[in-house]
């Protein structure tokens, strides 16, 4: 089937689905494939629950004329997504980065919406699927459509980009996340920093941190761009009052006081009010836009439990992500400090390097008590405890009292250390 064929068929049925546990009554179903599924083989049942196409690629699953044959449908979910972002006169940003994408673009989107009709990527759904799912959300009255953007490797930015032609753009920093795919730092710097080659080849605008040397000497001869800063004048001036636990800002005559912890949660409020600024959105808004985003998804979450204030950090972790917590941490008032940290993912040949050199900073910050989690922390050198698995973890909390503390909890994803707060 053309791709303009099957867009009059997603202006009938606007909703898309490629999961057949989440069918919805005359939705278009796209059959997927993965690693360990394939999606044609679930056609039939999508039908039969409500879907009122079944887009497929491989034939012995055309059944009827619901299920809709092409030759390849994630290729053909892409396409369809470009081309409805092609139709549609809503303004889109892309942002990406190493730290801090998901809670960027929440706040963006608290800030926008007090304004102008949004949209924006579902949790952290920014990969090759989920950006398209994303544009394909947009409706006739979406006025700006947030869109994130994840990567692992080279290349990736560049092809998301390709498909959601963002007319703005943001890149929230370049830290030490995905150093396997990207082949070290200078890698990373490489491979985000094509969503501004994208923008840039094509004269769009570019928001950005005019206090990060890396953004600003890449961008030092780009006309389109909208800068804030704490000192450079030349930039829009937002100003961190505190962060002892919750974050506090100063922009113009307004202060704003978020629910977001740490110094590093400023710069993520800081590309919301650029934004806001840009696309005139009263200081009110903008307060208000900030100050009503509560953090959720174990996300620099607050969190009061048994006498403990526990900073909840637990969705993701990377070196440099683990360091601004750290530094974070050590700088609030707090009679007692606790740190859990877990081991932190897809690091490469650079593990061995990175977990030591956390735990030698965590140990080096003298909390009054240090608890590391996971094979390649177990295998650092360092007087802290250490667990190999979170089983041992579990035991030695079970058999210990610790006295009411400010507690920090951070790790990567896959250490799920927010199991931690069943056993405090």
């Amino acid at each position: 089937m053309k791709l303009e064929k099957l867009y009059e068929l997603f202006l009938q049925f606007p909703v898309v689905c490629t999961d057949t546990r989440k069918i919805t009554t005359n939705c278009i179903f796209f059959a997927l494939k993965g690693d360990n599924f394939n999606g044609n083989t679930f056609a039939k049942k999508a039908i039969e629950n409500g879907a009122a196409y079944a887009i497929i690629d491989e034939k012995e699953y055309q059944t009827n004329d619901q299920t809709i044959l092409v030759n390849d449908v994630l290729e053909t979910l892409q396409k369809l997504a470009n081309h409805h972002r092609k139709q549609s006169s809503a303004k889109i940003i892309s942002l990406t980065g190493s730290n801090g994408k998901t809670t960027t673009k929440e706040l963006i989107n608290s800030v926008l919406s007090t304004s102008y009709k949004t949209i924006a990527t579902v949790g952290n759904l920014n990969n090759h699927i989920g950006v398209p799912l994303t544009l394909l959300s947009i409706k006739k009255d979406t006025e700006i459509a947030i869109v994130e953007m994840g990567a692992n490797h080279q290349k990736e930015i560049e092809f998301l980009s390709k498909i959601a032609e963002p007319d703005y753009g943001y890149i929230t920093n370049f830290g030490k996340a995905h150093l396997e795919g990207f082949g070290g730092v200078e890698g990373v710097i490489k491979g985000k920093s094509e969503l501004y080659d994208f923008l840039i080849g094509h004269n769009k605008h570019i928001f950005f941190n005019a206090d990060d040397a890396i953004q600003l000497s890449k961008l030092n001869s780009y006309i389109n761009k909208y800068g804030f800063s704490q000192t450079n004048e030349k930039y829009y001036k937002i100003i961190l009052l505190s962060a002892n636990p919750f974050v506090t800002i100063q922009v113009e005559d307004i202060e704003i006081t978020t629910k977001l912890v740490g110094t590093y949660n400023f710069i993520n409020c800081c590309a919301a009010i650029i934004m806001g600024k840009y696309f005139n959105v009263t200081l009110a808004n903008v307060k208000k836009g900030i100050e009503s985003y509560i953090p959720s998804n174990n996300r620099s979450q607050i969190i009061e439990k048994n006498g403990h204030r526990i900073i909840l950090d637990a969705y993701n972790a990377n070196p440099s992500s683990m360091k601004v917590a750290l530094e974070n941490f050590a700088n609030l008032e707090a009679e007692q400090k606790i740190v859990f940290l877990g081991d932190m993912f897809e690091l490469g040949s650079s593990a061995k390097k990175e977990h030591q050199e956390i735990a030698d900073l965590a140990s080096s910050m003298k909390f009054n008590n240090t608890i590391l989690v996971g094979k390649n922390f177990s295998a650092t050198n360092t007087k802290e405890k250490t667990f190999e698995i979170f089983d041992d973890l579990s035991s030695y909390l079970k058999n210990t009292s610790l006295s009411k503390s400010a507690i920090l909890i951070k790790g990567s994803r896959g250490m799920a250390l927010e199991r931690i707060l069943d056993l405090l």
